[in-house]
């Protein structure tokens, strides 16, 4: 009598059968398409429909870098790392956006990128190509008057040290771009990522209040 074959052992298995693929058929034909793809150049793969045909490559170095801001195409070279506070205070001279935190929990460094606040200190300045970035510079008007928030602030004394008021300002302003009458408590939530050590938070709040009128006095810078 025969021994049973051991259903562990491929010699058995070895033939093919007669439909379908055999499973050390498909290991191979696996293998082999697996060899395939290794070796596909970058470049044939950049010519299939649907693909970037281009990639650029930042960094390790300074490359030029262009942004707009306050309504103006500013350039000056940056690493692919530098945050856009960086490279607005240290390479664009422009300094209204303060470092405190540095960690996105204060909100001094709050700047609009297309409208909308952001945490300059959080975003790599090569993120912010393309878009119209606005800091508390670009809130005062061409003739150097003061917007109705800024002169607000300052009829209301609303800042001491002065670290917080340009993140202050810009998150009260684009509470009242949205909201034109806030009550306190929508002042109060429209604030809540930026801190005043200080403690001017009742001044903010009136400062905020006289500018919802309309009725604040000219200033200029």
């Amino acid at each position: 009598m025969s021994r049973p074959q051991d259903p562990r052992s491929g010699s058995a298995d070895d033939s093919p059968p007669t439909e379908g693929v055999s499973r050390r058929g498909f290991l191979k034909g696996a293998s082999i398409a697996v060899a395939a793809a290794g070796v596909v150049s970058p470049s044939a793969g950049a010519k299939t429909p649907g693909l970037v045909e281009e990639v650029k490559i930042l960094g390790p170095g300074p490359a030029p870098l262009s942004l707009t801001v306050n309504g103006k195409q500013s350039t000056a070279k940056a690493s692919p790392f530098t945050t856009l506070l960086d490279f607005l205070r240290n390479d664009l001279d422009i300094t209204g956006a303060k470092r405190v935190c540095d960690r996105g929990a204060c909100g001094a460094c709050t700047v609009f990128m297309d409208g909308k606040t952001i945490s300059a200190c959080c975003t790599l300045a090569v993120d912010a190509a393309g878009h119209d970035i606005t800091t508390v510079e670009g809130l005062v008007g061409e003739d150097g008057k003061l917007s109705d928030l800024q002169s607000a602030f300052v009829e209301c004394d609303a800042l001491q040290c002065g670290f917080c008021t340009p993140g202050m300002v810009m998150s009260c302003t684009a509470l009242l771009a949205k909201n034109a009458k806030p009550t306190r408590d929508e002042v109060a939530q429209g604030i809540a990522g930026n801190i005043c050590r200080c403690g001017t938070y009742e001044n903010i709040f009136e400062a905020v209040a006289l500018a919802s009128t309309g009725q604040v006095k000219e200033r200029k810078q």
